[in-house]
């Protein structure tokens, strides 16, 4: 369907050190995402420049360079670092002779080979057809031209104009099939709000461990390897606790700069980590970069709206540290904060179900509520959780009702409707 070059697996890599450090990438971590996709690296090409060149990306003299390179060591693609406009990989590709990729599209390549279900595939594909959508209008050039031969000659529509309807078409016929399953996760959800079983979610930097203590913690046999994204699709299993039952999530990485494509894509999964009660925050603490991953993925919570949800920092990987033993971190209310594990050695592990029983083996709200008819769309919220004990009207026409729900679902609520719904508390009562 497109004229370019066939991508292959020895790449040279090129990495731009900006002054900026909201455009700043991490060249190893480039070289994990290189060796996670299959490819092999055989040559790096490195700048330092205030601000990308608009035709280039690098300059005309380091692009020079890097078409050097590339013949040289006879490279069948190029993968930059950064995030390239549809002009710039077409103006790389005319000087290179090969396949350029960027960032965005080599994360994709990687999530298309880490994508086992039927979900996960088709949230892959739609993040795929996202980004294409944008490279169309200038990356292929005999896309412009109108249909030729008997009986395709003449005005009607250009070849650009087919392939931008038949993107449309595939993401919606792909958004409609997600949705099916949105409503299937959601089904599922509450029904376990209805045993008020809470859900605890695994977040974390790609490559932090997560896999590797769901594992330990369910007994399973979750896909686990020192590589980056080795999850993708998410997996839920019942973890038991003293106080209750609760269901544990493995889900998806994150990273620095995850593209925008890939969270509108993932939306359905990502939901298990905006919906969970809790979430353990699993972190390499053998990382020199530990502080700044740390950091990314506060910032991807805060763009899926899951920042405001209680965390218990997993510090993972211990046994690469010296001298620093299993414990649990309190603070100053006596709540847990932060568990010191290694997963791989199964090490402390009967600490984090311990922290997470102390967090959400109680975590159970039961309120009565007195609530205008003024505002009664209230209702159809606690219908829908289905937590309603008991209803009834008094004379004024207010509806007075009792609720058991967790307490995240109550915190939500009370986030949603930006704190009016607490007004309508009239006895509160922790369980």
């Amino acid at each position: 369907m497109f004229d370019r070059y066939e991508a292959g697996e020895k790449a040279v890599l090129v990495h731009i050190d900006f002054t900026d450090d909201n455009n700043r990438e991490d060249l190893d971590e480039l070289k994990l995402l290189v060796d996670s996709a299959g490819a092999q690296s055989i040559g790096v090409i490195s700048a330092s420049r205030r601000s990308p060149d608009r035709k280039f990306f690098v300059g005309s003299g380091k692009a020079e360079e890097l078409a050097a390179m590339v013949a040289a060591t006879d490279a069948n693609v190029v993968i930059f670092n950064h995030a390239l406009s549809p002009a710039q990989e077409r103006n790389l590709e005319q000087l290179c002779q090969c396949r350029v990729l960027d960032r965005t599209t080599l994360i994709l390549d990687i999530f298309a080979q880490r994508a086992r279900t039927f979900e996960g595939k088709l949230q892959v594909e739609l993040a795929q057809l996202r980004h294409m959508s944008t490279r169309l209008i200038r990356g292929w050039t005999h896309l412009e031209r109108q249909k030729g031969g008997i009986g395709l000659r003449g005005p009607g529509e250009t070849q650009l104009e087919t392939d931008r309807r038949l993107l449309r078409g595939r993401i919606s016929t792909i958004n409609r099939r997600l949705a099916k399953v949105d409503k299937q996760r959601d089904q599922s959800r509450r029904a376990r709000q209805r045993s008020e079983m809470s859900t605890v979610s695994l977040v974390g930097y790609t490559n932090a461990g997560k896999s590797t203590l769901f594992n330990g913690l369910t007994s399973s046999d979750v896909y686990a390897a020192d590589q980056l994204f080795a999850t993708l699709d998410p997996t839920l299993r019942k973890l038991d606790l003293p106080d209750g039952d609760v269901v544990l999530a493995d889900t998806v990485g994150f990273i620095r700069h995850l593209p925008h494509d890939l969270v509108a894509a993932f939306k359905a999964t990502l939901q298990e980590t905006r919906q969970a009660d809790l979430l353990l925050h699993v972190v390499d603490s053998a990382d020199e970069n530990m502080g700044d991953n740390f950091e990314q993925v506060q910032k991807v919570l805060k763009e899926i709206d899951a920042n405001d949800i209680p965390q218990l920092i997993v510090c993972n990987k211990i046994d690469l540290l010296d001298e620093v033993k299993p414990r649990i971190d309190y603070d100053d209310e006596g709540t847990p904060i932060r568990v010191w594990v290694s997963a791989q050695q199964q090490k402390g592990l009967e600490l984090v179900e311990e922290a997470i029983n102390q967090l959400v083996g109680k975590a159970v709200q039961e309120l009565t509520l007195q609530i205008p008819a003024s505002a009664g769309h209230y209702l159809g919220q606690f219908y829908k959780l289905d937590v309603i004990q008991q209803k009834a009207y008094d004379d004024l026409g207010n509806c007075m009702i009792s609720v058991r729900l967790l307490d995240a679902d109550w915190r939500r609520l009370v986030k949603q409707s930006q704190g009016e719904i607490e007004t309508f508390v009239v006895d509160p009562v922790v369980a």
